[in-house]
């Protein structure tokens, strides 16, 4: 298989459906097309054809053309607008597999081709795979902005301004190899450098796509059987926890993602915290306490004086419509009624806002920290030294480090597995 192929697919959902889209993509789709139609296909203005396969008549389809470089893929692409059944998908597919001259598309493999010819960076096809995933408002918002482009315009303003100083340092290197100057970069050179290093680094600060795909870890902690399994269950819409009056009927951690207000979380419920001689329980019990220290938010059901140390806390008091309403709680709930757990919700969500993306703004993945983390600590390097020669290769480094993220530059490792998560026909 070469990428010089030219490639079909079904590019949309499986069949049944209203419409389906199959997609041609390389030097002899134009050519593919023609063997299916006598139509001739202008640019970019659909048109209504017969679809036909020796002499049957298969489809009356709409027919797009797009002439290379300006199409999806960069490439020559037809697209075939189809009556979306079965049977009328899979006779074109057959069809367009008889043609020796094209091969099935492999998965990911347009957007691959996109991303060669320069039709989109690496940061956006990872934008476009986090929106084939994406199943929350955040997860969507996030990923347009990174598929549109929002995140990769901000790197090439960094590699724009690094080169820019790049610029000034080689010039003080020629001139001093010519004995010319005696005079070290200008004090605005450092500022300028520091500016862009704070840049980088407050982009570090931002949440990771990682958070935002698995959703904000919430830990139900407390002793045994202070209605944590109760309120676990009201939280996800679901019994995904068995409930009962016995203490200690949860002796395992317990897991459900649930979208609340457009926002993903996953929501654990934990074993009741105690000392126990039965073994089983006292895995549980340590398991729990494993989840409190890597939760993103906790709700403690215990006393609110026992209430862990951790940096984001919510004392619940549950039970509120059998126990008395404690006024040292942050909130009184009831897990069975419901009462108060829409003020509770409320203030979850403020609490996540916090640690999700800003709107505008997008999520990076950790690929996209560690090149940052690089580049800063090249520019830091580089403003800490009066070398010339070392501040010129600490800037070389710091570009490097960028054009990973835009995928200008050592990405190859990685490319199989980022577009193998994209289906077949995108």
């Amino acid at each position: 298989m070469s990428d010089a192929d030219t490639i079909f697919a079904l590019s949309s959902g499986q069949p049944p459906a209203a419409i389906a889209i199959v997609r041609i993509s390389g030097a002899e789709a134009l050519a593919a097309a023609g063997e299916l139609t006598s139509a001739k296909l202008e640019p970019r203005r659909p048109r209504v054809v017969a679809l036909r396969a020796d002499g049957d008549l298969l489809d009356n389809a709409l027919a797009l053309f797009f002439p290379g470089p300006n199409s999806s893929t960069g490439e020559d692409t037809v697209e075939f607008h189809l009556h979306g059944g079965r049977a009328v998908v899979n006779a074109v597919l057959a069809a367009l597999a008889r043609n020796p001259k094209l091969r099935a598309a492999e998965a990911g493999e347009f957007t691959r081709r996109a991303f060669a010819n320069g039709r989109i960076d690496l940061a956006e096809a990872e934008g476009l795979a986090d929106l084939l995933s994406a199943e929350t408002e955040a997860q969507r918002r996030s990923a347009m902005l990174l598929a549109g482009g929002s995140f990769s315009r901000e790197v090439h303003e960094w590699t724009a301004e690094l080169l820019r100083l790049a610029a000034g340092v080689e010039a003080l290197l020629d001139f001093s190899d010519e004995g010319d100057v005696d005079e070290g970069l200008p004090a605005q050179w450092h500022a300028d450098l520091a500016r862009l290093e704070s840049g980088i680094e407050a982009a570090l600060r931002r949440p990771s796509a990682e958070r935002l795909r698995d959703g904000i870890r919430v830990v139900l902690a407390g002793p045994p059987n202070a209605g944590k399994s109760t309120l676990f269950n009201r939280l996800v819409g679901r019994e995904a926890a068995i409930t009962h009056e016995i203490a200690g009927t949860t002796r395992d951690l317990i897991e459900a993602p649930v979208a609340i207000g457009g926002l993903p979380f996953l929501m654990i419920d934990t074993a009741g915290l105690r000392s126990s001689a039965d073994a089983v329980e006292t895995i549980g019990v340590d398991r729990a306490r494993a989840a409190l220290d890597a939760a993103d938010l906790v709700l403690w059901l215990g006393s609110p004086g026992d209430a862990p140390r951790h940096h984001d806390v919510i004392r619940v008091r549950s039970r509120c419509d059998e126990l008395a309403i404690d006024s040292t709680a942050d909130f009184n709930v009831s897990g069975r009624t419901g009462e108060g757990v829409d003020a509770l919700v409320g203030n979850m969500l403020s609490r996540a806002r916090d640690t999700l993306p800003v709107a505008g703004e997008a999520a990076l993945h950790a690929r996209h920290r560690d090149a940052l983390q690089d580049a800063a600590s090249a520019l830091r390097e580089a403003n800490a030294s009066d070398d010339l020669l070392i501040i010129a290769e600490s800037l070389r480094l710091a570009r490097a480090a960028l054009d990973r993220i835009t995928g200008r530059a050592g990405v190859e490792d990685m490319l199989d597995t980022l577009f193998g998560r994209f289906c077949i026909g995108k």
